[in-house]
Parts: C-alpha cells; structure tokens; sequence
C-alpha cells in the first residue's frame, strides 16, 4: 500500500477529511522549500503537492504562473524539485509527497528516469496535468511498479467514460476539479459539486479529493461535506506572496490552521 493509499484510509478510519496543500518547488525561495513543506505539516496538511515549474502551465491561474515562475528564474526545474523532495524525505517518512506538473518536463528527462528519481526520492504520486490516461497507460503501469500513484484529473465536463478511465489507470486518490476554469478561480459551485461526486463515487472506489476552488475554511468546510480530501494551493500562494519571503512560511501555516480547523468541523 503506499502512502497516500494509507494516508486516506487512516483518515477514513477515523472519520476525518484530508487536507492537501499545493506549493511551487523554489517559491518563495529553494532554501525555504522544505521548511515550508515542513510546516505544512505542522499546520495539518495530509499530503503535500509540489509543484514542478513549468513556462507553459495550461491548468494554472496567474498566481501559480507566477509563482513557479519565480521558482524558474531562480533556476528550479523537475530535477531540482526531486531534489527538494528527497530532502524532505530524509526528515519525514510518513507524509505523502506528489508531484504536480506538465508532461514536457517529464518527456525531456525521459518517463523511465524520471519514474526511477522520483521512486529513489520517496514521492509517493504524480501529478501530470496533461497526460490523457488513455495515452499513458504504460507510464502509469511503470508508476504503480515503483509503488507511486498516477493521479489523475476529473472536471465538471468529464464523461462517464472519462471517469472509468481514470478510475482503471489511477491510484491514490482521484483529483477532482471543482469548477470550469484555471487554478484559482473565484466561481466555486458546491451545489454542483455535490451533484458529481456521486455520479463518481458510483464509478469509482477511489477516494476523491476536490481542488481549484478552495479559498478559505468556509470553502473547505463545504467541499470537506462531499468529498474525502480538499486541495488548497493559489490562496496558499496568495497569502505568502502579501507576507513576503520572511514572512511567508508563517503566512502559510496560519491559513492551513485554519483550513485544517474547519475540515475538522466536519
């Protein structure tokens, strides 16, 4: 069992909904990365997304565009971000750690090296925004091999054919997008939401955790109801971009508080 598999059945066991956190690997700096990751964790966050910067990222918002443009600027790219995951690993075994980004990166690396770093840095899933998984089955398969998760994206205009691919080719957790639209958008629908997470759930046993929308604990109080995990990340950045680089750890511990106080509520 990995992880995540593991991390979302204690968390089920007991009752609770999860918390996962999105940062930019390198933002606000490659030396604060890892404190920062760490005191996620400290703040409540279940699993930890690490985003891998990318120039050309489709699914973000400007938030996320800028912020793993900083991160590029100072010269963070995927190894660079396996490394800063690997360095978190050595001062923390249990937290599930996944890699968030874009195929071109991987593509670059070359799929087999990149699934042998990542496996060799104790990351426990991977993101990849726009590899359709009827096109990367062999790429999840070699995932699964090295006990990592393929995890996959499902939108409000997913088909039920879509969901049952992505239920047969993931693992983990199933990432659902709560609205039409990029990262950070202020349009969150929860009635909406409601309304699909069955229509899942009836086809998939995985557990369903909802991002995009999350903008604070009322926010993550609403989606927590429905769904087992919620995913904040562009009010995450937001929040330590007004606190600055000396301010921006704390910035970011006190709002996932906050949003681990409201799941709780639940």
């Amino acid at each position: 069992m990995s992880r995540i598999a593991a991390c979302m059945a204690a968390l089920k066991r007991s009752g609770r909904k999860g918390v996962i956190t999105y940062v930019a690997a390198g933002d606000p700096s490659p030396a604060l990365t890892v404190p920062l990751l760490h005191e996620l964790v400290r703040a409540g966050a279940d699993i930890l997304e690490l985003g891998v910067p990318f120039s050309d990222p489709m699914a973000d918002g400007p938030v996320i565009q800028r912020a793993t443009g900083r991160a590029i600027a100072r010269g963070v790219g995927l190894r660079a971000t396996i490394d800063l995951a690997a360095q978190f690993r050595r001062e923390d075994g249990k937290t599930p750690v996944v890699l968030m980004g874009y195929a071109n990166p991987i593509e670059r690396m070359g799929q087999e090296e990149f699934v042998a770093a990542a496996a060799r840095a104790g990351v426990d899933g991977v993101i990849t925004v726009d590899y359709p998984p009827q096109e990367c089955i062999s790429f999840a398969n070699e995932l699964k091999k090295r006990e990592l998760d393929p995890i996959f994206l499902l939108s409000p205009t997913s088909t039920d054919e879509r969901i049952a691919q992505v239920a047969a080719a993931g693992a983990g957790f199933l990432y659902y997008v709560s609205l039409k639209g990029i990262t950070g958008a202020g349009h969150l629908d929860t009635a909406a939401v409601a309304l699909r997470i069955p229509q899942i759930r009836a086809r998939s046993a995985l557990p369903i955790a909802v991002g995009f929308g999350v903008r604070d604990g009322a926010s993550a109080r609403a989606l927590a109801r429905m769904a087992d995990a919620v995913v904040v990340g562009s009010r995450l950045i937001e929040d330590m971009e007004k606190a600055g680089e000396g301010g921006a750890i704390a910035a970011a511990g006190k709002l996932v508080r906050e949003i681990r106080g409201a799941v709780d509520e639940v």
